[in-house]
């Protein structure tokens, strides 16, 4: 990875833009002129995120994964300003000739046609409903929501089809649609996954530097909780050796805030999110750089991510089976090994399509 030889971007999780793989010419970034062009080194470390139009034909993804249960899932967005440094959906950035790092925090792709999109889909005579998933990539309530509603349009839809819903966030601006939410959980038809691996603020505005704040969450969670909404944790990722000893915190916390079960995912990084993520290792808590990689390779045979279905999720080794006994009992004290409800699915009308029809049958 090029460093340029400003600050570290504020706000940002990565530092720069490491090659592109698939790309066969690659830009290298040559800043010796501009050693002591202030001006230009402060742009370097606020860079400008810009948002482009996704015209993509579909908005469903559909996956056979044996880790992940959900078939379906929707994703208004390609892209997150969230800057997570570990984010395992930083590769996709790369299918679109962009950079993982930077490109993928700065440069973000909108589908403003999602909520029609979902609606046609929804409406197609073959569709027979099960759940479907917000979001499964990349998060449906990151900042520009709050301006693009584009969530908050295509949970109408849901709503108007009696469509079961999941979603999974970071962001407190969930709570703005509780108003639909929770008349989508009033029928069993949606429950809310909020993602909190640390409490520790000082930690998480480096390591998820555009994310809610852990108390934020938390006061979510609550939100939700008191609208009769069903909330599961993600205690995600796990990362030995910074954050697994917080866990017992954590799962208290939530459980005092009023969520109902909660599961973990251990940190995986594939392909280059590695070169990103051992990066902002070295940047942030150089002291314990060599600690928690060496962590990282105990939990995955001696490699920093594994892509084998059943463990790519949990690691492998005496320690992963620590971290995992260790969440277990935690889990179990706290009151949050219970099992959601599946949603219903019977109640499920196709929508009028884009075109204001309505199939008889």
């Amino acid at each position: 990875m090029s460093r340029n030889p400003g600050r570290d971007p504020v706000g940002r999780g990565a530092a720069d833009n490491p090659a592109n793989r698939f790309l066969t010419v690659i830009h290298e970034a040559d800043f010796e002129q501009l050693e002591f062009d202030d001006e230009f080194l402060q742009q370097l470390a606020r860079p400008t995120t810009r948002y482009f139009d996704d015209s993509s034909k579909s908005v469903i993804s559909e996956n056979d994964s044996p880790d992940i249960p959900f078939r379906y899932s929707l994703n208004p967005y390609r892209g997150c300003l969230h800057g997570c440094s570990y984010c395992y959906a930083r590769p996709t950035h790369e299918y679109l000739g962009l950079s993982a790092g930077l490109d993928f925090e700065t440069k973000i792709f909108v589908k403003r046609n999602a909520p029609t999109l979902f609606r046609d889909w929804l409406a197609r005579p073959k569709y027979k409903c099960e759940p479907v998933m917000f979001s499964g990539v990349t998060d449906c309530y990151q900042p520009i929501e709050r301006k693009l509603q584009i969530t908050r349009q295509c949970l109408e839809v849901a709503l108007e089809a009696r469509q079961p819903m999941s979603l999974i966030t970071k962001n407190s601006l969930v709570t703005r649609d509780v108003d639909l939410l929770s008349e989508l959980a009033s029928m069993n038809l949606c429950r809310v996954a909020i993602s909190i691996n640390s409490l520790d603020q000082g930690l998480t505005k480096v390591l998820e530097p555009a994310c809610t704040a852990p108390a934020g969450r938390l006061e979510a969670i609550r939100k939700l909780a008191e609208a009769g909404i069903p909330v599961h944790v993600m205690v995600a990722p796990i990362i030995p050796g910074l954050n697994d000893d917080e866990m017992p915190a954590v799962l208290k916390a939530v459980a005092e805030a009023g969520a109902k079960s909660a599961s973990y995912i251990m940190v995986r990084l594939p392909l280059t999110v590695e070169t990103i993520f051992i990066d902002w290792i070295k940047r942030h808590r150089p002291t314990h750089a060599d600690k928690i990689e060496s962590r990282l390779r105990a939990v995955r045979e001696g490699k920093l991510s594994q892509s084998e279905f059943r463990i790519r999720m949990r690691g492998t080794g005496p320690f992963a089976d620590q971290i995992s006994a260790l969440f277990k009992l935690s889990r179990q004290r706290c009151g949050l090994d219970a099992t959601l409800p599946a949603s219903r699915t019977d109640l499920f009308k196709p929508p009028r399509d884009s075109a204001g029809q309505r199939y008889l049958f």
